[in-house]
């Protein structure tokens, strides 16, 4: 029977032997700028028939062979005290996730948040076990931007981490970590500093992908510029602003609240994370910065492009009011004249002259000419 077929016979096997003190650390190397990874997200229940996505032991760096449950594997883990079991999961149920909270005698609180989701940006310590949220960004391919166009995608990852464990929980579909898993998978040497260094792994990835958000977003910001300054900006959907705007306040609402963690894990002190690898915490931590300075300037620009839109739709509709008021003062003059010789009066000058008719006309057009004319210099016309 495979690990994870087995996984929610864990809790009536009981709790294993309590943890004990792993080696010193040693230095872990930086995690370079990654490629563009393929998101390879599981459906809504894992291909595994339940919550789980993966589960691997590691020792020195290295994928151990699977066994036959999980809670054989903690026990091999903490026989030889030496590596850990990363365990993946994706949206489980309370009563999927029951048993293996009660494997690693993880804290109700942290073990309810991971569950329901829906959470901030946060870092708990708790007695043997540190808990992290992280908020994950999608950008969203689209055609053309319109008003209702969806333009981020956010979800979770929650990290449990131990001296012997690190468990993820991921909620929505994307921020899939096969990728980095294989990456990490790959320098045995990064895995061997333990299960802070999947953690900072994790939180590299996700800082990497707001920035990965921000400047594809900043693609379609420069679209609606180029657009509002068009000549013929003022006829431009002042919708896709403010869709611009909403997506980008949910895009700030993932992003912002990660610095004060990022901050914790960079410079206090915890049992979990080794202070040889806090300090790459606060490379994470700028790049964070970069991302949210990004999201501070995209908002400013895009009230100001709104302003300048709307400046624009009220210069052009003092421009029509300029023109129907000069056409007004144009049509104004035979419409006067032809008003005051309507009057059913029997004596009036010119009345009967044999010439009249043609002299009222003759003024009427050189009158409304010069008002043309004066009009169009002025530029009303």
């Amino acid at each position: 029977m495979s690990m994870a077929g087995n996984l929610r016979k864990v809790g009536s096997l009981g709790k294993v032997s309590s943890l004990r003190k792993v080696g010193r650390l040693r230095k872990v190397a930086r995690l370079g700028r990654r490629r563009s990874r393929v998101d390879l997200s599981h459906p809504a229940r894992s291909p595994l028939g339940s919550s789980v996505v993966n589960c691997v032991s590691y020792r020195r760096g290295v994928r151990q062979p699977s066994v036959d449950t999980l809670v054989e594997a903690v026990e091999r883990i903490r026989k030889t005290d030496d590596g850990f079991v990363w365990l993946g999961l994706h949206e489980p149920t309370e009563q999927e996730f029951a048993g293996i909270a009660d494997l690693f005698d993880l804290h109700p609180l942290a073990v309810e948040d991971a569950v329901h989701a829906h959470q901030r940006p946060k870092v708990e310590r708790y007695d043997h076990a540190l808990f992290a949220v992280f908020k994950t960004v999608c950008y969203v391919e689209h055609t053309e931007l319109t008003a209702t166009s969806e333009v981020v995608d956010t979800g979770e990852i929650m990290v449990f981490v131990g001296r012997d464990f690190v468990i993820t929980v991921r909620h929505g579909r994307h921020g899939s970590l096969g990728p980095l898993r294989e990456e990490l998978e790959a320098s045995p040497e990064q895995l061997a500093q333990g299960p802070a260094a999947v953690l900072h792994a994790i939180a590299d990835q996700v800082v990497d992908d707001y920035l990965a958000a921000t400047d594809a977003v900043q693609s379609d910001i420069d679209q609606v510029e180029t657009d509002v300054f068009a000549p013929d900006g003022a006829r431009a959907d002042p919708g896709r602003i403010y869709q611009l705007k909403r997506e980008l306040l949910e895009l700030k609402r993932a992003v912002v609240p990660l610095g004060h963690p990022l901050q914790v894990l960079a410079s206090t002190p915890m049992r979990a994370i080794a202070p040889e690898i806090q300090a790459y915490f606060r490379d994470v931590d700028d790049h964070l910065k970069r991302a949210t300075e990004q999201i501070a300037a995209f908002d400013e620009l895009l009230n100001s492009i709104l302003q300048a839109h709307l400046a624009q739709v009220t210069v052009a509709q003092n421009e029509d009011m300029r023109k129907i008021t000069a056409w007004a003062a144009v049509v104004a003059v035979p419409t006067m004249a032809c008003g005051l010789y309507g009057m059913n009066f029997e004596h009036m000058p010119e009345l009967h002259w044999r010439y009249g008719y043609p002299l009222v006309m003759s003024v009427i057009t050189a009158t409304c000419f010069a008002l043309y004319r004066g009009f169009r210099r002025n530029g009303w016309l």
